[in-house]
């Protein structure tokens, strides 16, 4: 009877785990992220029963370190993570994501360890952090980077001009061409501005040399 007593404390754990790995994926899907509900709360309880093998499953084996399968866990979501994270170009997707479900193991491996007040209280501050994190704080904010491909005529230092349009002091690349007399620039600007299609659209009523204006960081 201890024994089946002992199983269902283990078990309550591992529910434990994924209650708690629940409301750590409800706050992610609230936000449209990669991984959402299911992804950390299979890692919460997965953790968490990963733990309680770890620490209870070997207790007749002489000499067992139950600490090797709880160092396994935390390099196993590593590669986990890993899958998550895009790189593209000057922007980084996922990176958030990531240690979010790297966090949330943690969390199982702590209910199935027992800590059930670190495991409780690990999950409310994680949820915390996120949510604040979120908030409309300049602080908080991560500058965003676009490019803007600009064709235009140089007929006299229209290239200046340009700058001084987008408020940027160089061109990230330029390119140059000549046809039926003309010297064309292809242009790319790095900006963290955005700027409206009202704007843009003024910009190439006003001023003709401007042949056309895409935005290219989604390349």
């Amino acid at each position: 009877m201890e024994y089946w007593r002992e199983e269902l404390i283990y078990l309550l754990r591992i529910v434990l785990s994924i209650l708690l790995g629940f409301f750590i994926g409800f706050e992610r899907k609230l936000r449209f992220k990669e991984a959402g509900i299911r992804t950390h709360t299979i890692v919460c309880a997965g953790a968490a029963l990963m733990m309680v093998v770890s620490k209870y499953g070997f207790a007749d084996v002489a000499d067992f370190d139950a600490s090797r399968v709880a160092a396994q866990i935390v390099s196993g979501i590593g590669f986990i993570g890993a899958g998550m994270i895009i790189y593209r170009k000057t922007l980084i997707r996922g990176l958030t994501t990531a240690a979010g479900v790297w966090a949330t193991a943690g969390v199982g491996m702590a209910a199935g360890s027992g800590l059930y007040i670190v495991a409780v209280g690990s999950t409310a501050l994680l949820i915390i952090v996120q949510c604040i994190m979120h908030l409309n704080f300049k602080l908080f904010k991560t500058k965003k980077y676009l490019q803007l491909r600009v064709k235009f005529e140089e007929i006299c230092d229209e290239s200046e001009t340009v700058k001084r349009l987008f408020a940027v002091e160089r061109f990230a690349r330029i390119t140059a061409a000549r046809e039926d007399g003309k010297l064309y620039y292809d242009a790319i600007i790095t900006t963290d501005r955005e700027f409206s299609v009202e704007y843009i659209a003024q910009i190439l009523k006003e001023n003709e040399f401007i042949l056309s204006v895409e935005r290219c960081d989604e390349d």
